[in-house]
């Protein structure tokens, strides 16, 4: 054994890793001596005390054993040699492995809904960050409860009281990262042996979640107000997942006598409840939005469901959910042990900036800085579609419209996506099933894009 005093490692774990080496390449057999650490210090030159430290660390892990006044001996190490592998299995295990594929670069990209960093409010929120560290330093370091902060919960419903009308308390709500995670406090909520009724079409990831966890679904078209109700009648449907507010893709809005035809059918069976996911209600940009399907429930079967994703930043995983007060006292009876997903920071953060009157005032900014983004593609389609190939749809609300291709010049529009490296995504991928409908509607997501690149950007769409 060699010592290296230059060596930035410590003497001792190089003592450690050369015994250790030896053991298991054999070279010290089982249960054979090893040197006193009186004797093997003076043949080293160093202290007794870094040989303990190292004999110290071996027993520890099990490689070497001590024996009263007996000494230290090499522990027996029971290992399978492996099992060779003939140059065929090689290959074959080559061949069939399928490695991550690399997501393909695009140069725009309409179908990612992120934030556009330029509206985030970062000095606010840095601000806020720095007040909470200073004047709840106790708070922060304590556990969240399950259902997440007191503190953002009073915040929260205060602000759907002032935004949305409701009257909410806040023992009702339930705090998570992201509406995904709350999608499956649900299902173990109410059980595995529900279905859950889909939009059809819907977000692809709404049903990956419920089919992940094995959970029945069935997927119910829809008409220009909603979901089909003499459909959802044909299915034994205990939960119905839906977007009244502003539906993804289609951009509907579903009036007042649908969502009454809906909380009706709930209201006829027990077990019956009706998940409304508020997405995007924020940004309706004519008239104000219609009330929630929770706040006309008198029947105490709706869950409703919305995130701060969309409206401050799609990385800011904090999501909401507020529950029926029976579905309450069965969360607080079966998942009440679940931790928080929200870091107790970003909470208290997120309850200032909302107390502050920070929130309204953002939105505010936002539904106006997102309303000039939508006015400036409208125009630049208009400005640039001279022979009339492309018409808007359901762009009164939401961060999204839809953009309508004609017949005529389809396949040449979506060839010239993929020669210009275009990510846009056609309403027809959103059905459950392949559809040849709304093969020519796509989804124009905008959110992201900067204001100062529209008007190139849809030169570059509509050149065909």
């Amino acid at each position: 054994m060699e010592l290296n005093t230059d060596n930035r490692i410590p003497l001792y774990q190089q003592i450690y890793e050369f015994i250790k080496t030896e053991i298991i390449n054999g070279n010290i057999a089982s249960d054979e001596k090893l040197p006193s650490k009186r004797t093997l210090a003076k043949n080293l030159g160093i202290s007794t005390l870094t040989v303990e430290t190292a004999y110290s660390q071996l027993n520890a892990e099990g490689f070497i054993y001590s024996l009263p006044k007996k000494g230290y001996f090499a522990s027996e190490l029971k290992m399978t040699a492996p099992v060779a592998t003939s140059n065929s299995e090689k290959k074959s295990t080559a061949t069939n492995s399928h490695p991550a594929q690399s997501q393909p670069e695009y140069t725009i990209n309409f179908s990612d809904s992120q934030t556009d960093p330029e509206s985030f409010p970062f000095s606010v929120w840095a601000k806020l960050l720095r007040e909470v560290l200073n004047t709840h330093q106790y708070d922060v370091m304590k556990n969240s409860p399950a259902q997440g902060t007191l503190v953002l919960r009073k915040a929260i419903a205060k602000h759907l009281h002032q935004f949305r009308g409701m009257d909410v308390n806040p023992d009702q709500i339930v705090i998570g990262a992201g509406t995904e995670y709350l999608y499956t406090l649900l299902i173990q909520l109410f059980g595995f042996d529900k279905t859950y009724a889909i939009e059809d079409p819907c977000h692809k990831k709404i049903s990956k979640i419920y089919n992940s966890f094995g959970v029945k679904t069935v997927h119910i078209p829809m008409d220009e107000k909603g979901i089909l109700i003499k459909c959802l009648n044909s299915k034994k449907a205990d939960i119905v997942h839906i977007s009244p507010s502003h539906h993804f893709p289609t951009g509907i809005i579903m009036p007042v006598t649908r969502r009454y035809e809906l909380l009706n059918w709930a209201s006829e069976k027990s077990g019956r409840y009706l998940i409304e996911d508020d997405y995007d209600s924020e940004f309706r940009f004519n008239g104000k939005p219609l009330p929630t399907m929770q706040s006309i429930d008198n029947f105490d079967r709706v869950i409703y469901m919305n995130t701060f994703t969309k409206t401050l930043s799609s990385t800011i995983r904090i999501s909401y959910m507020v529950l029926p007060k029976m579905l309450m006292e069965e969360f607080s009876r079966k998942l009440n042990f679940y931790s928080c997903t929200v870091p107790v920071m970003d909470q208290y953060t997120l309850a200032s900036f909302i107390d502050q009157n920070y929130f309204e005032k953002h939105i505010n900014r936002m539904r106006k800085s997102c309303g000039l983004k939508r006015d400036t593609f409208f125009s630049a389609i208009e400005k640039y579609d001279r022979k009339k190939h492309f018409s808007i749809m359901e762009g009164d609300a939401g961060l999204h419209f839809l953009l309508k291709v004609s017949q005529e010049c389809l396949a040449k529009f979506t060839d010239s996506l993929i020669s210009k490296k275009i990510k846009l995504t056609s309403v027809a991928e959103y059905y459950n099933r392949p559809s040849d409908q709304n093969q020519n509607m796509f989804v124009i997501n905008y959110s992201s894009i900067p204001l100062n690149k529209i008007d190139e950007i849809v030169k570059e769409l509509t050149t065909v």
